[in-house]
């Protein structure tokens, strides 16, 4: 095995100690595209099946990506988002360096079902709207959004340029629809059929689904959302406090 001081560990583990220490060194730099599959068995001398689970080492380990109908790709190092306030993803992004980009892919007026319905704060079956966006950041899909909001409010939004204009601003600006807080929960998954084929990664590759309410004036749900982001391309950070205990509770 070339450039491998050791040939005790797996063939693949070889080949992906190789592959990482020239994208470390800058021999492949970032955006660089991946030899194919061919050239890395002939380079190698491996099997098909070992350089597939090379490369799907190294996408797991979020150094290169597949992007559908192209190749493989080295990656740029994740992104970290600090979650510290109510932002939406074009303020996240440019804070950031990136330029965001948005592909609208449907907008409908769909009942409720019970999660959606209890978000809002509205019964069950009640018509909301549903909003699905393909969120880019320089170019390559981060994030699929689905985004729910009140039929009367949603209605409006509908109608506006979504892959040029946020919701929140479209919400704040336009629509005097203050975001005063929000809801966060956030857990790790699989990217199902759907979310992967909108973010142009591999089906059961790891991604951050984050639900997320955020509130109006006098508590009132307006915006509901379910943004799947690329677990190879971001991280989130946030910073908390320690919480006083009263001395007297200490003693007691």
């Amino acid at each position: 095995m070339p450039e491998h001081p050791s040939t005790r560990l797996p063939l693949y583990a070889q080949v992906e100690d190789v592959l990482v220490a020239r994208i470390s060194s800058g021999a492949l730099p970032v955006g660089t595209q991946l030899p194919s599959e061919e050239e890395l068995i002939r380079e190698f001398d491996v099997s098909r099946t070992t350089i597939r689970a090379t490369i799907q080492n190294l996408v797991r380990r979020g150094l290169v990506e597949i992007r559908r109908g192209r190749g493989t790709f080295v990656a740029s190092p994740r992104m970290v988002q600090e979650l510290t306030e109510l932002t939406g993803f074009v303020e996240d992004m440019r804070i950031l360096g990136r330029t965001p980009t948005a592909r609208v892919l449907t907008r409908e007026v769909i009942p409720a079902d019970p999660l959606v319905a209890e978000k809002l704060a509205v019964p069950v079956e009640t018509t909301v709207v549903q909003i699905r966006r393909v969120r880019l950041s320089d170019g390559v899909p981060l994030s699929f959004d689905e985004t729910y909001l009140p039929e009367e409010l949603g209605r409006k939004v509908m109608t506006d340029d979504l892959a040029k204009e946020p919701i929140f601003k479209l919400l704040e600006e336009r629509y005097d629809t203050p975001l005063v807080e929000a809801e966060y929960v956030l857990e790790a998954a699989a990217a199902d059929f759907t979310v992967a084929t909108a973010l142009e990664i591999p089906v059961g590759s790891p991604i951050f689904v984050i639900e997320r309410t955020s509130y109006t004036s006098r508590h009132r749900a307006v915006d509901y959302e379910r943004l799947h982001y690329r677990g190879d391309r971001i991280r989130f950070k946030t910073r908390l406090a320690r919480r006083r205990i009263p001395r007297a509770a200490k003693r007691d």
